[in-house]
């Protein structure tokens, strides 16, 4: 389920709310009770499939491979050494 973005008109105060695409009904503001919101514009989170924690990058930041993997053991890089 997607979360949502509001922000109350009554109070001003921001909240996230987790709501079903087929239910898209403006939910009550859990400061005030008031259900004048207004649903903001918000970044989309992404998943990555990719289990690479380094994006693409060694454990020493740099774009190229180490020569043997894992590029790093109990904590060091192999080229730090």
């Amino acid at each position: 389920m997607p979360i949502y973005d509001y922000a109350c008109s009554a109070c001003g105060r921001h909240f996230e709310h987790m709501q079903a695409l087929t239910k898209l009904t403006n939910p009550i503001c859990p400061d005030c009770g008031s259900s004048s919101v207004n649903r903001l514009i918000s970044v989309p989170g992404i998943v990555r499939s990719n289990n690479d924690p380094h994006n693409g990058k060694t454990c020493c930041g740099r774009e190229e491979r180490c020569e043997k993997p894992p590029c790093s053991t109990e904590g060091g890089c192999h080229r730090r050494h």
